[in-house]
């Protein structure tokens, strides 16, 4: 068999008994595809009609004015290309009239205009009449008006305020709301009709038409059937495949026919005056279908959300900056008769020498806005804000649900993609229904499949855990070059002596190479999780998101968050003490934490993390979009006084990527990790999250408008699998936040400290204070004790001989001691209590998110009642319709029964006479 090896991802073959292939008269079901027709060897080929542009820019219909397009195709005409290469394209040109053959037959209307800037370039315009409308609306299950909706609505107490902040109701008028059902063409009486043309949307005319071109056949080649636009659009047959816009984004349409909804949606939604303004949910849904607008809806919640969070953070960042020059233990470390007097023991060896403790006033300084009671608070706040977040967000998923129609969208109900229905070679009994139903491998073959797929994932996991490795061995070398080069008693770093440390400069560039690291593995790995799932053949295209979700987020997860694992929980936890040094790979000594902790380390980490996060998605979803339309206008040489048709507007648009809105969720849910898992660090977080969201629903809704070609609608109930890796995140939450209180703050030996070891038995002072913390959480050491690998090169120029001893960060017996340099009473009172607090919070926090859980219903009552009421009227008038077309059908047999019963009285009175 001839032709591209990869031609075979899209045959269509069933193997027999033999294992021979067997062509099949009717590819698909005809459940799936009632229409399917495909053009015989030597049969002749229906053509598309050519005609010429109008010279109307933002025309929608054919040129008879009265078909509607319902989507467009894009080619170039291979006649015009030059002789010599001619003959390459021929192969192209017999697949695309094949194509165009099969949708004219299968009931699809087409008309072809050529460009008017490039005469090379064709565009194919699909038209669905009324007959295919209806029987695909039944196919894909399609939800249109039975009644309008009776049920009132109860009036927000907030309305007079809100209404401000609301797109003007004058350019985008409430809808009417209908009780609606799962459309059926043999009761056309049952649904609410006025009009015919406007009885489908566009949104569903676009829906359709995809539908059928992703099934259409191409091509018949011996016992392989070929089909679908994807596969003509990889192999160059086609450029492109899109819906219309319905007119340009910042000029209303003069035609009488066009809502001009984009228009609508560009000035009441994407531009910057309405930046103050609740988004047009009804109108997004309507323009871009279910999926796009519960996007939408979900990042508008979770933004109004965060603006609770961040109030409460900031006021604790406020009280964190006030107690900063308050507080005692941060004014020890300050003070010259106190940390100006403690001699600090070297953090590395050799490279490495003592250092005063008040080298490090400014960052402890700043490490108290942080690590703060306030801190405790708000952490315990996030976890409580966090379930009431998922919570209300499912009574407002509810509502929508029932709003757009999807309350009753099931699985079983969403039609298999055409790659699996493509593979499907072998038969099975469906569970459910016990009938026969073909599948694309056995339970063996899947099986292979998945575990190729988990393997390879765990691989990549396995591979981002050994950069992070190498990164913490990057920190270990280069805190050996930064204390040795880094001499903060030099005159020329005076303004940054208080913040140029070796340990803020091993941090800061050790998150810039980690954010460019993580960066570069989301390239690769993301091409590798897309083959993974393509190789897995999941059946529907949910199937296929659910899948390919779970993969970019474990993969996601690790990437993102190891860095800050690792400064939270591992940094500093294991380092011995001088005399006797933890190292890596029997070579680096592992890494302290500066004295006041490693949490100002891990805030920066988030920063860095966050902060280029941000700036890398607006780059790629604001600037190259914008460059690459800009270079295809320079390239196509558009002069403004040319008039371009509607399609070739959109035809210099950006095409939207495969995944669709998978990037802007993962962006989403890989902040809210950021936002909730480590907030206990930073609690400006939430405030940095709100800001970034108030401009990315902006940004997002610009780029669907100006940059990019109309999506294809698609139907979605919810926000899928995201849901539940919400959930996840959320219970991880209260685990990372109680452990960073506990293992990365220095919160829980104050409080050890202030109630227990500053008073008798174990201190000398008269009451609770924080007085002498310092000087009891920073243990003793000989420098006698330092064997020949740690003991320092230089010594500094204040060093004299009458130092003997340094100190620590540590809870050990000094030396003399009977047990020198084991732990001490006061270590083991802090590990008790780090314990203790981390399984109180626990239980605390996850029995209050079950309370809440239990106490908030998901759907609420008023949208229960809507539901049954809906359920009713759809029972009532299914009655009535049965009654009448039975009545109708059993019209002419009453009529023929009463004829005949005349005739014979009028026999019997004859034969009476």
């Amino acid at each position: 068999m001839n032709g591209d090896p990869d031609d075979l991802e899209m045959d269509l073959v069933n193997r027999g008994p033999s294992g021979a292939a067997v062509l099949e008269d009717v590819v698909y079901c005809e459940e799936f595809l009632p229409t399917f027709t495909a053009v015989e060897e030597g049969d002749a080929m229906p053509r598309a009609e050519m005609v010429e542009f109008n010279d109307k820019p933002d025309y929608l219909f054919f040129n008879d004015g009265k078909r509607r397009i319902d989507f467009v195709l894009a080619y170039e005409d291979e006649d015009k290309k030059e002789f010599e290469k001619r003959h390459v394209f021929q192969r192209r040109k017999r697949r695309r009239e094949y194509f165009e053959a099969a949708l004219i037959l299968m009931g699809l209307e087409l008309e072809a205009t050529r460009s008017v800037l490039d005469e090379k370039l064709v565009f194919v315009k699909v038209h669905l009449p009324w007959e295919v409308l209806c029987t695909y609306a039944e196919v894909l299950h399609i939800n249109l008006p039975i009644l309008p909706n009776d049920l009132t609505k109860t009036a927000s107490p907030f309305s007079c305020i809100t209404k401000f902040f609301r797109p003007n109701e004058n350019l985008i008028p409430t809808e009417i709301e209908y009780f609606t059902a799962p459309f059926t063409k043999d009761r056309l009486d049952y649904f609410f009709i006025k009009d015919r043309e406007l009885f489908f949307t566009p949104a569903m005319r676009s829906r359709m038409a995809s539908y059928i071109l992703c099934r259409a056949p191409f091509e018949v080649r011996g016992e392989i059937r070929k089909f679908g636009i994807n596969k003509l659009l990889d192999r160059g047959v086609y450029k492109a495949a899109y819906p219309l816009h319905d007119c340009r984004f910042n000029v209303r349409s003069h035609d009488g026919q066009c809502p001009s909804e984009r228009f609508l949606l560009y000035n009441e939604w994407a531009h910057p005056k309405s930046i103050y303004k609740t988004q047009p949910l009804d109108l997004i849904r309507k323009y871009y279908g279910e999926k796009i607008g519960i996007y939408f809806a979900w990042l508008g919640f979770y933004t109004y959300m965060l603006a609770i969070a961040a109030v409460v953070g900031v006021c604790c960042f406020i009280y964190g900056y006030h107690t900063q020059e308050t507080s005692t233990w941060s004014k020890e470390v300050c003070d010259p008769e106190i940390g100006g007097n403690i001699v600090m023991c070297p953090q590395c060896d050799k490279e490495c020498t003592y250092w005063k403790l008040n080298n490090t006033c400014e960052s402890s300084k700043k490490l108290c806005i942080f690590d703060n009671f306030g801190t405790l608070v708000f952490a315990i706040f996030m976890a409580v804000w966090v379930t009431l977040f998922l919570e209300f967000w499912k009574r407002y998923q509810a509502r929508l649900e029932y709003e757009w129609d999807t309350v009753e969208f099931l699985e079983q109900e969403e039609q298999p993609r055409a790659e699996y229905e493509a593979k499907c070679i072998y038969e099975r009994t469906n569970p459910i229904t016990k009938a026969n139903e073909k599948a694309p491998f056995t339970r063996c073959g899947k099986c292979m499949r998945v575990t190729c797929g988990f393997g390879t994932v765990l691989f990549w996991i396995m591979l981002i855990i050994a950069s992070v490795v190498a990164i913490i061995v990057y920190r270990l070398a280069v805190f050996f070059t930064f204390s040795a080069n880094l001499k903060i008693d030099l005159k020329e770093l005076e303004p940054f002596k208080g913040y140029l440390t070796a340990q803020m400069a091993t941090s800061v560039t050790a998150s810039i190479i980690s954010f460019v690291i993580i960066m570069i593995l989301n390239i690769l790995y993301e091409k590798v999780a897309i083959w993974i799932t393509d190789f897995e053949l999941p059946r529907t295209k949910t199937d296929y998101e659910n899948s390919l979700t779970l993969k970019m987020f474990l993969f996601q997860f690790v990437n993102y968050y190891s860095s800050c694992f690792y400064i939270a929980f591992f940094k500093g936890k294991i380092v011995g003490y001088p005399g006797a040094p933890v190292y890596w790979l029997g070579k680096y000594r592992n890494e302290e934490c500066d004295p006041g902790g490693c949490l100002i380390e891990l805030t920066t980490q988030l920063t860095i993390i966050m902060g280029g996060k941000a700036i890398w998605n607006q780059i790629q979803e604001v600037l190259l979009p914008w460059v690459k339309n800009l270079i295809a206008r320079f390239c196509m040489k558009v002069r403004s006084e040319t008039v371009l048709p509607r399609w070739e507007q959109d035809y210099q648009l950006q095409p939207q990527g495969t995944l669709g809105l998978f990037y802007e969720y993962l962006e989403m849910v890989i902040q809210f990790g950021f936002v909730t898992l480590f907030v206990a660090s930073f609690p400006l977080a939430p405030l940095l999250a709100f800001l970034n969201n108030i401009f990315e629903i902006r940004v997002d809704a610009w780029k669907f408008i100006t940059q990019f070609r109309r999506m294809v609608p698609e139907k979605a109930q919810g926000i899928g699998t995201w849901q539940p890796i919400l959930q996840g995140i959320t219970i991880l939450a209260v685990v990372t936040n109680a452990m960073i209180i506990a293992f990365t703050s220095d919160m829980i030996p104050r409080l050890v400290y202030y109630w227990s070891f500053s008073v008798f038995p174990y201190g000398n002072h008269t009451g609770n204070t924080m007085e002498g913390y310092i000087n009891s959480s920073l243990s003793v050491f000989n420098i006698v004790d330092f064997s020949n690998i740690s003991r320092p090169n230089e010594l500094p120029y204040w060093f004299n001989n009458n130092i003997t001893t340094c100190r620590y960060r540590d809870f050990r017996y000094p030396p003399g001691h009977p047990r020198q340099y084991e732990y001490n009473i006061f270590y083991w009172h802090v590990i008790a209590a780090k314990l203790g607090f981390i399984i109180t919070v626990e239980h605390v926090v996850y029995l209050t998110k079950f309370i809440l859980g239990y106490v908030i219903p998901d759907v609420p009552k008023a949208v229960k009642e809507q539901i049954k009421r809906e359920r009713y009227l759809r029972q009532m008038i299914l009655h009535e319709v049965n009654l009448s077309m039975v009545s109708r059908h059993m019209k002419p047999v009453t009529d023929n029964l009463i004829m005949n019963m005349d005739q014979s009285s009028e026999l019997d009175l004859d034969f009476d006479m």
